[in-house]
């Protein structure tokens, strides 16, 4: 019998300390879901029918037209839902752009029934963020957190209208932070937020909540193979979601800040190759004519590692940092050169908003070049050369299992510089190859298909 209530005394302490050591949602929920509402996107969907009917009136005479205009068919509505959150006073109410991309007619009800007429002050299509505006007084809004202090492992828990099914409540931890999800132009500028919260589609659009009931985050997209969730889900980091919204409410637009290079990861052999302790940083393959970058000095074969205090681990840190830099703020990077770090200031360039990021090579910039396991030959005038460039030399043959083959390099490509050592013509591979030993890691950069890319290439040791 004592052991028995020793037991059971045991078993309930445990059941307090773990009850005490789990979050109070219900007080988050109850505190923030006035905030949250609901959005009904409706757009003009004329059926088939209805559209071969108005195709048959607009081929009829103006002067026979006129007697059916009162009995044109009515195109009939659709749309979805999505979800949102009020933001500030004033009526100002964020969420998805993807959710009101195609609306006509944008509605937004509240968690007690109320029902507004919204406007939409602007959208980012590049970030998926929208801004819009009811006409209503004393409406209860949420402060937007600090993203960036994040852990990976918190709780956090979203509210939103999952399949229609109005003010739901789900939770989870964050996954990861810094997550890359390129755009079908390959644009990315947003450094997602993973969770694993259930976020399905009407969720979009609806905020992230921390344990302090601040927004950390806009729910975007969901990563699924049977359209529900399965435990991969990414919002919007509240960092980039406060820059886009005040450029929205302000101006109606988003201006982004604007390097002008073409950069790709640093693997293993490529760090090797450019004196680097550990893969890190963004190469730059390619500067951009009159960029912010080629008036700074910045070089192809530049390693970038630091911007304005932001450490660059990987590429796509770069443009998720220059992305939220203010056009025309001169900002400090910090690049490896030659195997030596040193601070360039920079002048940070603008991306307007439905500005397409191009960058164009001088036509008379050199690049890189090798030539171990592999046959090369000058350029000639009726070779295709896309990208424009006086210099380099044309790769016809790679042997097999070579070194060069194992790299990755290809027939086709055009090799620009091998090492440090830039190839204008076939004549320079000889004093490149010079200085070159066996078991060396070099970096080569070609352009292939009009792209510029450093490829690592390692040496092979003599037999």
């Amino acid at each position: 019998m004592i052991i028995r209530v020793t037991l059971g005394l045991i078993l309930t302490a445990a059941s307090h300390i773990a009850s005490a050591s789990l979050p109070d949602f219900a007080t988050i929920v109850e505190e923030t879901s006035p905030a949250v509402v609901k959005i009904i996107a409706q757009a003009k969907a004329p059926s088939p029918v209805a559209r071969e009917q108005l195709e048959e009136l607009e081929q009829l005479p103006d002067a026979l037209r006129r007697f059916f205009q009162d009995r044109e068919p009515q195109a009939p509505r659709a749309g979805g839902t999505g979800s949102g959150f009020i933001i500030s006073e004033g009526g100002y109410i964020v969420t998805n752009h993807h959710v009101v991309a195609q609306a006509d007619e944008v509605i937004v009800r509240l968690s007690d029934r109320r029902e507004f007429d919204a406007t939409v002050i602007g959208t980012d299509q590049r970030s998926d963020l929208a801004l819009l505006q009811v006409d209503a007084d004393d409406l209860p809004f949420l402060q937007l957190g600090k993203s960036s202090e994040l852990k990976v492992g918190e709780w956090v828990l979203a509210i939103g209208s999952p399949f229609g099914l109005d003010y739901s409540v789900t939770a989870g931890i964050v996954s990861a932070k810094g997550r890359s999800l390129p755009t079908e132009r390959g644009e990315n500028y947003v450094p997602f937020i993973q969770t694993d919260v259930a976020i399905n589609p009407g969720n979009s659009g609806g905020p992230l909540f921390n344990l302090q009931g601040e927004v950390v985050g806009v729910n975007s997209q969901i990563f699924t193979r049977s359209g529900g969730s399965i435990g991969l889900s990414f919002a919007i980091p509240a960092k980039v979601v406060r820059n886009i919204i005040e450029q929205l409410k302000v101006n109606g637009v988003v201006v982004r800040g604007w390097l002008g290079v073409s950069i790709q990861n640093v693997d293993r052999t490529l760090a090797e190759s450019f004196d680097l302790d550990r893969p890190r940083g963004a190469l730059v393959a390619q500067v951009g004519k009159d960029s912010p970058a080629e008036l700074a000095g910045i070089e192809s074969g530049d390693i970038i590692v630091e911007v304005d205090g932001e450490q660059i681990e990987v590429s796509a840190d770069l443009p998720h940092v220059i992305g939220l830099i203010a056009p025309g703020s001169k900002v400090p990077v910090s690049v490896i050169r030659e195997g030596k770090e040193r601070s360039i200031k920079i002048e940070i360039g603008a991306l307007e908003a439905n500005e397409v990021p191009r960058v164009v090579a001088s036509a008379s910039e050199p690049g890189t070049l090798q030539a171990l396991g592999m046959v090369v030959r000058d350029l000639q005038e009726t070779d295709e050369n896309p990208s424009g460039l006086r210099g380099g030399v044309l790769v016809t043959k790679v042997d097999d299992e070579s070194a060069a083959d194992e790299s990755g390099v290809r027939a086709g490509d055009i090799l620009t510089r091998v090492g440090r050592t830039p190839i204008s013509r076939l004549a320079d591979v000889e004093s490149a190859i010079e200085r070159i030993k066996p078991g060396d890691s070099l970096s080569l950069r070609l352009i292939r298909q009009g792209s510029p890319l450093f490829i690592g290439i390692k040496v092979p040791e003599n037999d």
